[in-house]
């Protein structure tokens, strides 16, 4: 399974990198606006020279043409880019388009299985379905996920990567990796709760405590 942190910060994606479990990063217009950065471009160049893995970089037109403009600048950024474009008829037709010329492209907002589906009709190397945004509504959003997984298991020449989003807690993470899907993408917050276990806590604290009266050292 895929760790890709959700942020545009880039303080927290250098750290994150350091410890060798990142694979990629995705960001959208909330998460740059939240980053302060006055140069969209600038800091998706920036971000893409700290990952070696998929960064993905949103579009911000609604319309075909300009979607398709903005997306093939976007993949000229760094070979590392994936395109994201919106859950409509025009954004998967820029899927479809982007992807034919070798592009990767992250279909983003997807709510079910059968936008799902059309996502990997049109070649998206990646469909990100929004599992906290469905929580929040009641409805299942870890059903999604394995509606997914069970559509694309289905039909082996689906290429489409399943990018779990609107992930809210290590819960999430646990429950995307037992249905099988591909990639998180997880807010820092929550890949450092990832790390934690109060069992873990205490048994390190009880090996140091008994290290020390044991008078020995390794170096």
């Amino acid at each position: 399974m895929k760790f890709f942190v959700d942020t545009a910060d880039i303080k927290e994606i250098e750290a994150l990198t350091e410890t060798g479990l990142l694979d990629g990063v995705t960001t959208n217009p909330s998460l740059v606006a939240k980053s302060g950065h006055s140069n969209f471009v600038e800091l998706i160049r920036e971000i893409s020279s700290i990952v070696s893995g998929p960064v993905s970089a949103e579009v911000a037109a609604t319309d075909y043409e300009t979607m398709m403009e903005e997306g093939k600048f976007l993949s000229k950024i760094a070979d590392n880019i994936a395109v994201k474009v919106p859950m409509t008829p025009a954004g998967l037709r820029v899927c479809k388009n982007l992807s034919y010329d070798g592009v990767m492209v992250n279909v983003t907002l997807c709510f079910s299985a059968a936008q799902a589906i059309l996502a990997a009709k049109a070649g998206a190397a990646f469909v990100s379905p929004f599992v906290g945004r469905l929580d929040d509504i009641g409805s299942g959003g870890m059903q999604l996920i394995s509606d997914i997984c069970q559509v694309y298991s289905n039909y082996p020449d689906f290429k489409t990567e399943v990018l779990v989003a609107s992930v809210r807690s290590p819960e999430h993470v646990v429950q995307a990796g037992l249905l099988g899907a591909h990639v998180a993408t997880i807010p820092p917050s929550v890949i450092r709760q990832l790390f934690k276990h109060p069992l873990t806590d205490s048994g390190l604290a009880q090996f140091v405590e008994d290290w020390k009266k044991s008078g020995q050292t390794i170096l």
